[in-house]
């Protein structure tokens, strides 16, 4: 009996020991002041900031998406001739993009083999969109190696 009362005096004085009280009082002041600065910013109104703006299309193309994952996804233009394939070198994101449009239009439960729009705005950004299901993405954030994989398509 002696042996466990030594043992839970050791855990209960290592737990207090594991994360230190200052720590956990600095979270909490990092939560409010986050809380604190938000609140503020909606009650005067302040404009958004790091919002994408809409900029019109300078370029479009229609693209089928087709393919699977174990031997990869094509890119095939309206005439169905292949143009680009997630095998290529640094294209391994047209098979991400490919899975997120399946994704949407399993849950919309409409044709997977319907065309995208590739499209290039006029500030250079490029976004596809599937007019099937209202899914859209803008390729920023990506990487330059994934953003290229559709941006050289639209060239």
């Amino acid at each position: 009996m002696a042996e466990f009362s030594t043992l839970s005096k050791q855990m209960k004085h290592r737990d207090r020991d594991m994360v230190p009280k200052v720590l956990v009082q600095a979270m909490f002041g990092l939560m409010l002041a986050s809380v604190a600065l938000v609140g503020y910013a909606q009650i005067s109104d302040q404009p958004l900031s790091g919002v994408l703006t809409d900029s019109p299309i300078a370029a479009e193309r229609s693209i089928i998406l087709s393919g699977n994952r174990s031997d990869g996804v094509q890119v095939l233009d309206d005439a169905g001739t292949v143009i680009a394939a997630s095998t290529d070198e640094k294209a391994g994101f047209i098979d991400v993009i490919w899975m997120s449009v399946n994704r949407a239009r399993t849950v919309a439960d409409v044709p997977s083999d319907a065309p995208l729009r590739l499209v290039r705005r006029d500030n250079g950004h490029v976004a596809i969109f599937d007019d099937t299901t209202g899914w859209m993405i803008e390729l920023i954030g990506y990487g330059q190696d994934n953003v290229a994989a559709f941006a050289k398509l639209i060239d």
